[in-house]
Formats: C-alpha cells, sequence, structure tokens
C-alpha cells in the first residue's frame, strides 16, 4: 500500500513537472514589457530613424509629422528616452522638443508634452534587423509612412508591412550621447571560446 501511494506520489510529481515545462512565457514578458519602469535608470539616446520606404528620416516638426527628412537634417534628430526593461521608449525632436505620438484615430502627431500612453512606443526588433515601433496604447497600431513620407493611420498598419519599417541612424558628425550595448548573436556554428591557463 506505502509503494502504491509513493507510486501515485511520484506520478503526480512527474505531471506537475511537464506542465510547468509546457509553459508558455510570451505573456509574461509582452505584460512586463507594456508596463512601465518608473525604478531603473532612462537612457537618453540621439539618432534618426529612416523610412525602409520613403528612403527618408522621420521628422518631428512641431505638431506635424513626416518622413522626408535628409541625412543630418536638424528635424530628423530625435533624443529617445528608454527604459531599462521593456523596450519602451519616448520620442522627441531635438530642434523641436515636440513628442512624437499618436492619438485616438491613429493619427501620428507632435506634442509639447510627453508623458500620455499616446506617447509612448514599444520598440521592436524584426528578423530583418529593422524596428518597428507600435504604441504603448493602442496595440496593434504602428508607426507608419507611405513612399511619398505621409504618415498611414495606426489601423491601416501591420508588423509585416515595409511602411512600418525602420533603421537607426547616427546622425552625420553626431556623437552618441550614449553608447549602446553590444550584442553578439549566437549561433549552432559559434564556436565557445576556451580560456587560456596564464603560463
Amino acid at each position: 500500500m506505502l509503494y502504491l501511494f509513493y507510486g501515485l506520489l511520484s506520478l503526480f510529481f512527474h505531471q506537475m513537472f511537464l506542465a510547468e515545462e509546457n509553459v508558455d512565457f510570451r505573456i509574461h514578458v509582452e505584460n512586463q514589457t507594456r508596463a512601465r519602469d518608473d525604478v531603473s535608470r532612462k537612457q537618453l539616446r540621439l539618432y534618426q530613424l529612416y523610412s525602409r520606404t520613403s528612403g527618408k528620416h522621420i521628422q518631428v516638426l512641431g505638431r506635424r509629422i513626416s518622413a522626408k527628412g535628409e541625412d543630418g537634417d536638424k528635424y530628423a534628430q530625435l533624443l529617445v528616452e528608454t527604459d531599462t526593461f521593456g523596450s519602451q521608449v519616448r520620442i522627441k525632436g531635438k530642434e523641436t522638443d515636440f513628442y512624437l505620438c499618436m492619438n485616438r484615430k491613429g493619427k501620428l502627431v507632435g506634442k509639447p508634452d510627453g508623458t500620455s500612453k499616446e506617447c509612448v512606443f514599444i520598440e521592436k526588433v524584426l528578423e530583418n534587423n529593422y524596428t518597428a515601433l507600435m504604441s504603448a496604447k493602442y496595440s496593434g497600431w504602428y508607426v507608419g509612412f507611405t513612399k511619398k513620407g505621409r504618415p498611414r493611420k495606426g489601423p491601416k498598419t501591420q508588423e509585416n508591412q515595409q511602411d512600418v519599417h525602420f533603421m537607426k541612424r547616427y546622425p552625420k558628425g553626431q556623437v552618441e550621447l550614449q553608447k549602446p550595448f553590444k550584442y553578439t548573436t549566437v549561433t549552432k556554428r559559434t564556436k565557445r571560446i576556451r580560456p587560456t591557463n596564464p603560463s
């Protein structure tokens, strides 16, 4: 009888272990990504966002937003405040001090005050190495532009559209405000480097 009890107990813990192995942590990561981190030190970066469709850079021209900026254009220089965890960013035009925001109709607008959740975006690094910016308030709505550099409305955007793909570029002659972390891509071919013994 005692053996049967221990056998059932062992089977129970084995099933619990298997159930835990199949847990999907994506929901937890997504929830953490959406949460603002007010404790960690903020990172401030200066760069331009090159639009894949217009071939130009995003400009914050006061209340008006476009993707017609040339490399080094003063209106295309963006100050990006990033939380340490979650990839949530607020983007401000260096020249105008207006923030890039998305209103409830999905329109991209510039606002002098960036504290609203409409001015917070989630950075997504895509498989093609481009970056997409999804609204933190309106899930599934992205910053996007037409070939002529005109803003697309959020409800008409999708992650797989070229219109929402951007590349981060430092302005000509600009020294970065804070050096970003350098990441190493690990593949199956990557060899483990063994430390050499000092002789």
